[in-house]
């Protein structure tokens, strides 16, 4: 059995100043993620940047994230090819993005077009070795009307995987956007894991007193996005699924979205994740001293 290594994102042109201080932190690997664009940044000479902020401390990268929808915009496409072809440079295999979207338009509506661009990228990572995985984020849209990314509802999971039936295509899974959907992300994680091929380690507390006094579509939060060790995951369970499918990724700490600790108290919050889902996967791995010789 493999460790599952804790990494964290990292704002993609954050990543030269912020690495040094999260391997300091005892964080595993690291996630480089861009959202939309790249904000100047080179992908094919970038790995040169952050292999230097990496240094001998022996954490890696552990995906390479470009969220966009490629679906609609072709520059966005060919930045997404960018990085299925840069990927190696960064030591990674995993390139995150959305599955994109007609926006305003069904998930159904949007399948034909998904399964023209993705059948073209995932034979672009398969040739290169690569997953290409898709977060289940929502990113505030419904079934009936998409924003950026239709990958977030299990239906949609089996409409995409049929269209592109490739080993090369997973899910960058994590269980706070299923929460938002009030879905059971220990019972879905059961059925899918072995399409969960990179997760992101964010959970969520949902209200459960506001959705039953106001519903799910009223100006009352519901559901709240925290850190792993704040919110109402047993990762321990989460943890025990995976080592049952043979994950050997890692899983990466997605910050800055806790409604308490973040702003000043997000390092606070990034170490308490850190050691938590540590302890949640028993800790550091200790040899059996009667294996020695």
């Amino acid at each position: 059995m493999k460790q599952i290594k804790i990494g964290t994102c990292i704002p993609g042109n954050q990543a030269p100043e912020w690495i040094p201080h999260m391997i300091a932190a005892g964080y595993e690997s690291v996630s480089i993620n861009f959202h939309m664009s790249l904000g100047g940044v080179d992908l094919k000479e970038y790995h040169h940047v952050i292999r230097e902020a990496l240094g001998d401390s022996g954490v890696g990268v552990g995906s390479i994230g470009f969220y966009c929808n490629a679906l609609q915009n072709e520059e966005q496409r060919k930045t997404l090819e960018t990085a299925i072809d840069v990927a190696h440079l960064y030591g990674t295999n995993m390139v995150s993005t959305f599955a994109g979207a007609l926006d305003g338009e069904s998930v159904e509506a949007a399948i034909p077009r998904f399964k023209e661009v993705f059948g073209e990228l995932t034979r672009r990572a398969e040739d290169r070795g690569v997953k290409l995985v898709i977060e289940n984020c929502p990113m505030g849209g419904t079934w009936r009307r998409c924003t950026c990314n239709i990958g977030f509802n299990p239906k949609a999971w089996e409409l995409m995987f049929d269209a592109v039936p490739s080993d090369a295509l997973g899910l960058e899974w994590e269980p706070a956007h299923q929460m938002g959907q009030l879905i059971d992300p220990v019972a879905q994680l059961r059925e899918w894991a072995d399409k969960v091929y990179h997760m992101h380690g964010k959970d969520a507390t949902v209200d459960w007193d506001a959705v039953k006094r106001y519903g799910i579509h009223g100006d009352k939060p519901f559901a709240y996005m925290r850190m792993p060790g704040f919110g109402d995951v047993n990762w321990r369970d989460i943890f025990f699924i995976l080592h049952q499918h043979g994950y050997e990724s890692d899983i990466c700490v997605e910050g800055y979205h806790d409604p308490i600790y973040s702003g000043e108290w997000e390092m606070t919050a990034q170490l308490h994740a850190l050691n938590y889902l540590k302890w949640a996967r028993g800790g550091e791995f200790v040899p059996n001293p009667w294996d020695k010789k």
